[in-house]
């Protein structure tokens, strides 16, 4: 592996030094003299957690096939580590060939999640780069950001150089060439913004009112478009996909072999922003998927296989994907995994066969625990469905359900409240209904999540609750759920507050960032690592009210932070999906019928109906 005097004495005094010493089964190796592009994928958090990021992996393989490109790996290091390279004066560096990643040409972060942004001004300080874009000169690499966070760059927009909005496979590769086509930072940053999905923040200036609110988005440059349109793999099934995924010397948060079935949604839940921002529904062929499933488990050894996709029974052909996948496992000896499945009889028959005897827990997701507040979300599931799922769950063995739910959503009510624990009781009686009053060793676990507004969905207006509220919610809650055989789990406020604060966020909130960061604050999104009184410091240090993002409702006619993206979904139909959730209106599934929400104007939908038919608003 290569690791000099200095790195081998300082990994035998952290934990788990094989986060930091690369050379895994299945890493690339190149001559980096031998290429045109380096590129750090850098993922802010620790080894284990970015390692069962599938995104990374596909990335990692798609650049990795151009023979001018070597992309390598860059993690934030854990506290230990962070210590001694602090005292040392070790920069952070890639893991293929411990390269300090300011040397690299690229560095680009994903961005899963908002409580993680700390983390990526650390990285930077880390790897002895400048945080702001500006201070930064032709001699440091340029930065990229991308994923769902991307979609509000905002709070990223002083430290970021360019944002990649949608899809990556495609992009990713078209970036790397025009950098080496170009002649400096400039040109490149010039050249670039004609893609579709690159942003670059440097070119559009927010204009403010008086009241904090966003007047206009100004475009300084004149050759970047007016709007960023995300970039869309159209055929998933012809897009290339890892088989020679990269495999850990330890534990992982996922350690298996996965394959990705389709990308998109047609539902239509009102605050998902997945469900907006992977349209229109792209699936892989089924032999397909077979194929890159045993190829995968071929080359790395994985003795568990997992499906990848918002909801993995709504894939045209589950049934027989599902029985032949199951076959070829069994086969193998390996472990099948089907996540995010619909309760209905095909799919308990399929868990029945893979966990046999040995049942894990069974995951519902109501979201809401009545069926106005569902139909408000447009969740649309009956308790039919929900009590019919459960007794059959019962019936054939399971001893644990969970159940999700949200709590703060739009329209919400204490009697929507109590409906959850109304569901919780109905399902423990159901189960005294079938096996007796006994009930054997059966629980209910009900886990509440707060709701947290984001961009481009229908809900991207509503308010937050506030903490006080949340607080008094969950008391409420655990009042309600105070029965035998049920454990209530919920969020923590402060964390939901500061997600919501970056999720609507401006380019102001990239102050308070910095401030946070510059207190200490990192690894925000670990409940042991938050600390809430360093961020109400930093909101206090920067004169920032965090409720003007969070807990403040937003007209139609304002001009939000991230109107410069463009999800190709219509704002006039978010417009419309929450004009009907506030009517408790339900909006059918895009396989039913198209919903008139815009994307077929740039790719095909999947759907069984005429895509041409637009809904009656």
């Amino acid at each position: 592996m290569n690791i000099d005097r200095e790195l081998h004495g300082m990994l035998g005094k952290v934990e788990k030094p094989a986060r930091y010493t690369g050379g895994e089964i299945n890493s690339v190796k190149k001559d980096p003299e031998s290429v045109s592009v380096r590129f750090g994928f850098a993922f802010p958090d620790i080894y284990e957690i970015g390692m069962s990021y599938m995104g990374l992996q596909i990335l990692y393989d798609v650049l990795n096939r151009n023979d001018d490109i070597y992309c390598e790996r860059v993690f934030a290091p854990a506290e230990d580590m962070e210590k001694l390279m602090r005292e040392s004066g070790r920069e952070l560096f890639t893991l293929e060939t411990r390269t300090p990643v300011k040397e690299l040409d690229i560095l680009g972060f994903t961005l899963q999640y908002e409580l993680s942004y700390t983390n990526i001004l650390n990285m930077l300080e880390l790897g002895n780069i400048p945080c702001r874009s500006e201070d930064r000169g032709e001699e440091y690499p340029v930065i990229v950001a991308g994923g769902p966070c991307a979609y509000n760059p905002e709070p990223l927009a002083d430290f970021i150089d360019l944002f990649i909005i949608g899809d990556g496979e495609e992009i990713q590769e078209k970036i790397c060439d025009v950098w080496k086509r170009s002649e400096s930072k400039e040109a490149f940053l010039k050249a670039v913004c004609a893609l579709d999905g690159v942003y670059v923040p440097k070119f559009y200036e927010p204009v403010y009112n008086e009241d904090g609110t966003v007047k206009e988005i100004r475009k300084l440059y004149e050759g970047a478009p007016d709007r960023v349109k995300r970039a869309v793999v159209k055929d998933l099934d012809s897009t290339a996909f890892p088989v020679r995924n990269i495999v850990p010397f330890i534990e992982t948060v996922h350690d298996r072999a996965v394959v990705e079935t389709f990308r998109g949604c047609t539902r239509g839940c009102r605050f998902c922003q997945a469900g907006m921002i992977y349209r229109p529904v792209r699936e892989r062929k089924k032999e397909t998927i077979e194929r890159l499933a045993m190829e995968q488990l071929d080359n790395t050894g994985h003795d568990e296989l997992s499906l990848l996709s918002l909801s993995t029974s709504d894939y045209s052909r589950f049934e027989d994907l599902a029985t032949e996948l199951m076959g070829m496992c069994a086969g193998r000896n390996v472990a099948l995994s089907l996540p995010s499945l619909r309760m209905d009889s095909f799919s308990f028959k399929v868990l029945d066969e893979i966990q046999g005897y040995r049942k894990s827990g069974l995951t519902f997701a109501p979201e809401a625990g009545s069926q106005r507040l569902r139909d408000i979300i447009n969740k649309n599931i009956t308790e039919e469905d929900i009590f019919g799922a459960v007794e059959q769950a019962v019936r054939l063995g399971w001893e644990h359900i969970k159940l999700y739910f949200m709590a703060g959503l739009p329209g919400e009510t204490y009697e929507d409240l109590a409906g959850i624990g109304d569901i919780a009781k109905r399902i423990m009686d159901i189960n005294y209904a079938v096996r007796g009053r006994k009930g054997g060793r059966f629980r209910v676990t009900v886990s509440v999540s707060n709701f947290v507004p984001k961009a481009h969905t229908p809900f991207q207006w509503a308010a937050q609750d506030t903490d006080e509220m949340f607080i008094e919610k969950h008391n409420f809650l655990s009042g309600k759920l105070r029965i035998k055989g049920v454990t209530f789990n919920y969020h923590e406020t402060g964390t939901s507050r500061l997600e919501a604060v970056l999720a609507r966020g401006d380019r102001k909130t990239g102050r308070v960032l910095e401030a946070a960061h510059g207190l200490g604050c990192r690894f925000d999104s670990w409940s042991d690592k938050f600390r809430k009184e360093l961020w109400d410091e930093a909101f206090r240090m920067t004169g920032t009210d965090p409720d003007f993002y969070s807990s403040r409702e937003r007209s139609y006619d304002e001009v939000l932070p991230w109107d410069v993206i463009d999800p190709l979904i219509r704002k006039e139909y978010l417009i419309e999906e929450n004009e009907r959730a506030r009517a408790a209106k339900t909006t059918p599934d895009c396989r039913q019928g198209c919903t008139g929400c815009g994307i077929n104007r740039y790719a095909e939908c999947f759907s069984n109906a005429d895509m041409t038919e637009v809904r009656d608003v």
